[in-house]
């Protein structure tokens, strides 16, 4: 009875309590998490470049 009560209120709360978002905001949404995935990718990578040039450098003095 408890299961019952519990699907019932799960199904209750997605639709009539929750707020869903349109599709044009998901877009918008979807845009913003690509922009901001491929600023954070760029700058990881040129933190990565930086990092290799200075260990490079660094082996470099013992050999």
């Amino acid at each position: 009875m408890k299961l019952v009560n519990y699907i019932k209120d799960v199904y209750n709360e997605l639709t009539q309590k929750v707020s869903w978002p349109s599709w044009p905001e998901l877009q918008s949404s979807a845009i913003v998490v690509m922009i901001a995935s491929a600023i954070i990718a760029i700058a990881i990578s040129v933190m990565d470049l930086g990092f290799k040039s200075l260990m490079d450098t660094v082996y470099g003095m013992f050999y």
